[in-house]
């Protein structure tokens, strides 16, 4: 506990000191919602559409942050020198790992919450919540199993070395695409759809949707019950994948000298 709330203070004060950050944090993913809420009124969508891409355009900052503040943290902390000393230090790694986590979660929240009402005030957009319960489970499963897949990358990125700038890179538009972030998942074909939900802001985004507006159940991909228990089972599944390859990783950087997969 001590390792986790000293390694997110840095990330929680420096919300304070960089006040600027919060402006382009919020103001560049508003263009690409409105991008999107112009199609859709070009073209006569529904008027949930807009709302489905409010939401989806918040929760891109949760994946943002799972990317470049999560799984490239420890070999960004490699380059600067950092790691060497996570790894001596008697502090747990997942300790650590789960201060990223925390902080870069309360930050990021911030944001997401900036863009669902400065979105909700400018598109007008009608919110219809169904079951409040059931709604908050979701989010917060959505939020461990996604961080929880963000500690296990972490240790993933750091063992393809510099391969690691490339990977983020890679993950970040087609994420985009298959996890429905702007648009009903329930259009792509089942198995892609199926696929994607491995990430889980797939499940959590399309669950929560239903959940918040009138048409929302109409253009769900499964029953929200059903995507808070698969989200749950990820939760499990990817915090425990987390610590196996921390420890492997550990072991590594302690046995041999180093810290990534390449071979001398």
């Amino acid at each position: 506990m001590q390792t986790m709330i000293g390694r997110a203070s840095p990330r929680l004060i420096g919300l304070y000191r960089e006040k600027s950050w919060l402006i382009f944090d919020v103001f560049f993913p508003m263009l690409t919602v409105i991008g999107y809420v112009m199609i859709y009124k070009a073209i006569g969508a529904p008027e949930d559409y807009v709302g489905f891409v409010v939401v989806g355009g918040a929760m891109t900052a949760f994946w943002m942050n799972i990317l470049w503040s999560m799984s490239s943290q420890l070999y960004w902390e490699k380059e600067t020198g950092n790691l060497p000393l996570y790894i001596a230090s008697p502090a747990p790694m997942m300790g650590i790992l789960l201060g990223m986590a925390l902080g870069g979660m309360v930050g990021t929240f911030i944001r997401a919450t900036g863009v669902i009402l400065i979105g909700s005030l400018l598109f007008n957009v009608t919110y219809t919540i169904q079951n409040g319960f059931l709604l908050g489970i979701i989010f917060i499963l959505s939020m461990i199993s996604l961080y929880g897949l963000g500690m296990m990358t972490a240790s993933l990125f750091l063992l393809f070395g510099r391969e690691a700038w490339h990977l983020a890179n890679l993950a970040q538009e087609p994420v985009f695409l298959v996890s429905g972030f702007y648009f009903p998942l329930k259009f792509l074909p089942f198995w892609v759809s199926a696929a994607a939900s491995i990430i889980p802001l797939t499940l959590g985004l399309d669950g929560m949707r239903q959940l918040v507006f009138a048409s929302g159940a109409t253009l769900g991909f499964l029953d929200p019950k059903l995507e808070a228990i698969i989200l749950a089972v990820l939760s499990v599944f990817f915090i425990v994948g987390a610590k196996l390859l921390l420890d492997h990783t550990e072991k590594l950087a302690i046995r041999e000298g180093r810290i990534t997969e390449n071979r001398r």
